[in-house]
């Protein structure tokens, strides 16, 4: 089984309740990540995290234990000199915005296929990083797990 790689926006839907559709189908869809061992995040996203949880009004210290849960449940891929180069590239040759490309890079320099994520033009492929939006209307998990 392929892993497919989480961007933040996932995480984060999982614990705002302010979109309730989102946020159900997050904590769904992480779940069934998890136990089918197919997902997978980055040190980015653990950041990312700890950064946006206060916006959702989270308290340092639950967003502490979330993002050990984190780290004990999902394999996480490291942000390495390697990646913030690739990134660089991508920032250049493709014109992403610059975090986004740290993520791209990060599936495409540890093989990671598929990053979930609504953040990117969802089917898209880039240099055999696919893009998928798991909140968009024709997606179904049974594709991808």
């Amino acid at each position: 089984m392929a892993l497919i790689l989480v961007d933040t926006n996932v995480l984060l839907y999982a614990y705002d309740g302010r979109e309730a559709v989102k946020n159900v189908h997050a904590i769904w869809m992480l779940d069934r990540l998890r136990e089918q061992g197919a997902g997978c995040l980055s040190t980015q996203n653990l950041a990312e995290f700890m950064n946006s949880a206060r916006k959702l009004s989270i308290t340092n210290q639950k967003a502490r234990q979330y993002v050990a849960w984190f780290v004990e449940a999902w394999r996480i891929f490291d942000l390495t000199p390697a990646v913030v180069l690739e990134a660089a590239r991508g920032v250049r040759d493709h014109a992403l915005a610059y975090y986004d490309a740290q993520l791209w890079a990060t599936a495409k320099l540890n093989q990671i296929p598929v990053i979930f994520s609504e953040d990117f033009n969802s089917g898209a492929t880039l240099e055999g990083v696919r893009f998928v939006n798991p909140f968009a209307p024709t997606f179904r998990m049974d594709d991808w797990v």
